[in-house]
């Protein structure tokens, strides 16, 4: 019974820490969810309340009428659509090749793929602008579009690599014996069995493209072309002038597309993140 009691005590001290965790993850989200819904603009100010005194939801219209978000979000959506699937078109063959494969240079190359992705993207800034600019990509959707899938595609690659060497060979052995193709072993039993890390990968490249906006900022110029993390930035680049409701409502909105893809796919995060351990 002692053993018992010991076990749910610390089964339920467990689970009050990271009750608490989560809370205090959300506390940045609830503030900036009553700070979109306050009439005032007081962030900056002493006598901020948490709770908004004065209730609106004026924020959220003005997000709609007043800033081009609409525009902003056919450019995320453009975007992260088209890096989605060049980078898995890519990175998707050529994973299952480097899992199953093996020949002179691969263990070489998979290292140098690791370290170009290791260097951080403001180290390749200049190189990358002064690439672009001379083929006229700066200020167009395909030089950003260059510019994430280059570096989507190598993440998806060593990210669906780990799950591919998970796949028993033994699978793909008793297919080939029973009369399937190559293109039939890769489309009807590697890929349905791979789905969860497709899946997760996926869901990477979005977050990663829908976040982005360091090059955003840099190599796109004007409010038309911004994509939503680089509109967002402008409207608050000064913090004296701009409005930290609207700027917190802008906040809200442009989570809420992620957020919904995030809990549709929730089944095969679990999976797709734990079995795909990293191998060489």
């Amino acid at each position: 019974m002692k053993r018992r009691y010991k076990k749910i005590l610390i089964l339920t001290a467990v689970n009050l820490f990271f009750v608490s965790l989560c809370i205090i993850i959300l506390i940045p989200i609830l503030y900036a969810l009553s700070v979109s819904l306050n009439e005032e603009n007081s962030l900056l100010s002493t006598d901020f309340s948490f709770i908004p005194r004065h209730f609106t939801f004026m924020n959220y219209k003005a997000v709609f009428v007043e800033e081009p978000i609409l525009v902003w979000f056919k450019n995320s959506s453009i975007l992260a659509v088209i890096t989605l699937f060049v980078s898995l078109g890519a990175g998707i063959p050529a994973a299952y090749i480097f899992s199953r494969k093996r020949f002179p240079g691969r263990k070489l190359i998979l290292q140098l793929l690791v370290l170009l992705y290791a260097f951080p993207s403001l180290l390749s800034m200049i190189a990358l602008y002064k690439l672009l600019s001379p083929m006229g990509l700066i200020n167009t959707k395909l030089g950003l579009i260059i510019v994430y899938t280059g570096t989507m595609a190598v993440f998806a690659l060593w990210n669906m690599k780990g799950y591919f060497d998970t796949i028993p060979r033994e699978i793909e052995e008793a297919a080939m014996i029973d009369g399937t193709s190559s293109v039939q072993l890769v489309l009807r039993v590697v890929l349905p069995l791979a789905k969860p890390t497709i899946v997760v990968t996926a869901m990477m490249v979005l977050i990663f493209v829908w976040n982005e906006y360091i090059f955003a900022i840099n190599f796109m110029m004007g409010s038309d072309t911004y994509t939503l993390a680089a509109g967002l930035y402008s409207l608050q680049a000064t913090e004296m002038s701009g409005s930290w409701p609207v700027f917190s409502a802008a906040a809200i909105v442009v989570s809420i597309p992620i957020l919904v893809i995030f809990f549709a796919l929730q089944r095969y995060m679990t999976a797709g993140l734990t079995t795909g351990g990293v191998k060489g």
